[in-house]
C-alpha cells in the first residue's frame, strides 16, 4: 500500500504508532550486493565523455580563480571579460606559479609572480580546457583523464526550470573513489536505517533486473521525517546517467519534480594508494503550490540550510563509502 497522502492538498501525514528504531522492517534481504555492483556496473560502462563536475556556478566570482584538482590534474577556472567560464592548467607556464592564487583582471588570468597574462584563448604550452556552465554546476573535460570518446557537452539530468525552483550546491570530500559514492546512491535500502533523523517509511518498490528493456530505475516509497510523527510521504526515482552522477527524481508527492544530483569527482589520480573524491550535490526543489513563491524569494536564506541538510546526510554517507573502499582495498579486513 502506497504511504503517499490521498489528496495533494495535505502534503503532511501522521505516523500513527511509529516503531522504535530497531523494530522497523530490515531490508538486508532485498539489499542484495549483487543487485548494487550490477548497477553499478551499468553505469561505469555508460559515456560521459570526458566530462567532470568541479563545483557550483556561483562558486567563480568575476575579479578571482578558483583553483580544483581534478584525476590529479591541478586546474584553474575563472570567467572572462563577458562572465563566460574559462579553465585551465593550474600551473603558469613561465615558472609554474600556482594560479588559483593569482587576481583576474578585466576577464584575463594574471600571474602573480612576474605578471604573465593568460587569456582564455590560451597560449604556446598552456592550452585551455573545454569547460559547461550549466547554470548550476559547473563541469571541465578532460580528454587525458577520461579517456573516452569526447563529448561535445556534459550528459546534464533533466531539471525542474530555474524560475520555478530553488537551487543549492554542496560539496564534501571523502578518502575513497567515485565508484564507492555511486554505490551509496545506488542502495536506497539504507536510507531508514542510516538517516532515521531524516528518512522513515521507507520501501523500494522496484530495482533494476538488470536486462536491456530494463529502465534500470530504484523506485522508492519513503517519507521525510519533519518530528517524530509528521512527516511528507514521497516517491522517488534513482538513476545514474553516467558513470560518475546519481539523481534522485521526486516522482510523487510534495515536490514534485525535485531533483537531487550527486556527482562523483576524483581529486586523486586513478590508482592511488590513498585515493579521495569530491561529492558534489545540487539540491533543486520546486513545488506547485501557490506558496513555494514566498520560498524562492526567500532563496538566499534557504541555500545554507538546504546545503547544512545535504552535510548531514554525507557525514554518514561518506563514512559508508569511505568503509567500502577499504574493504575493496583491503579484504583481509573481512576476516
Amino acid at each position: 500500500m502506497s504511504n503517499l497522502p490521498r489528496s495533494s492538498r495535505f502534503p503532511l501525514a501522521l505516523r500513527k504508532n511509529p516503531p522504535p528504531w530497531e523494530r522497523q522492517d530490515p531490508t538486508w534481504r532485498d539489499a542484495r550486493p549483487s543487485v548494487i555492483e550490477a548497477a553499478l556496473k551499468r553505469a561505469q560502462a555508460r559515456p560521459s565523455g570526458n566530462w567532470y563536475v568541479v563545483g557550483g556556478s556561483d562558486e567563480v566570482p568575476r575579479q578571482a580563480p578558483l583553483g580544483r584538482t581534478v584525476a590529479g590534474r591541478e586546474l584553474v577556472i575563472w570567467r572572462d571579460a563577458d562572465g563566460n567560464l574559462a579553465a585551465g592548467p593550474g600551473a603558469c607556464p613561465h615558472l609554474g606559479a600556482p594560479l588559483k592564487d593569482s587576481p583576474v583582471r578585466c576577464g584575463t588570468l594574471v600571474c602573480h609572480w612576474h605578471g604573465l597574462s593568460l587569456s582564455a584563448q590560451g597560449q604556446a604550452g598552456w592550452r585551455t580546457l573545454p569547460v559547461h556552465d550549466d547554470g548550476v554546476l559547473m563541469w571541465v573535460r578532460l580528454d587525458s583523464a577520461g579517456e573516452e570518446q569526447p563529448l561535445e557537452r556534459p550528459v546534464i539530468p533533466v531539471r525542474p526550470p530555474s524560475a520555478r525552483s530553488v537551487g543549492a550546491v554542496y560539496t564534501g570530500i571523502g578518502r575513497c573513489e567515485p565508484e564507492d559514492i555511486v554505490a551509496n546512491r545506488l542502495d536506497p535500502w539504507h536510507g531508514a536505517w542510516f538517516h532515521p533523523y531524516s528518512f522513515v517509511d521507507l520501501k523500494v518498490i522496484d530495482s533494476p533486473a538488470g536486462d536491456a528493456s530494463d529502465p534500470d530505475v530504484f523506485t522508492v516509497e519513503v517519507s521525510f521525517r519533519l518530528t517524530s510523527r509528521i512527516v511528507v510521504p514521497v516517491r522517488a526515482a534513482f538513476t545514474a546517467p553516467e558513470p560518475r552522477t546519481v539523481v534522485m527524481h521526486i516522482t510523487d508527492g510534495e515536490g514534485r519534480d525535485s531533483v537531487v544530483e550527486t556527482h562523483a569527482t576524483p581529486i586523486t589520480a586513478p590508482g592511488h594508494h590513498a585515493p579521495r573524491t569530491a561529492v558534489v550535490e545540487a539540491v533543486l526543489a520546486t513545488s506547485q503550490r501557490p506558496g513555494f513563491t514566498l520560498a524562492r524569494h526567500a532563496s538566499r536564506a534557504l541555500r545554507p540550510l538546504m546545503r547544512a541538510a545535504a552535510g548531514r546526510l554525507w557525514r554518514d554517507d561518506l563514512a559508508y563509502a569511505e568503509r567500502r573502499w577499504q574493504l575493496r582495498s583491503h579484504p583481509n579486513l573481512r576476516c
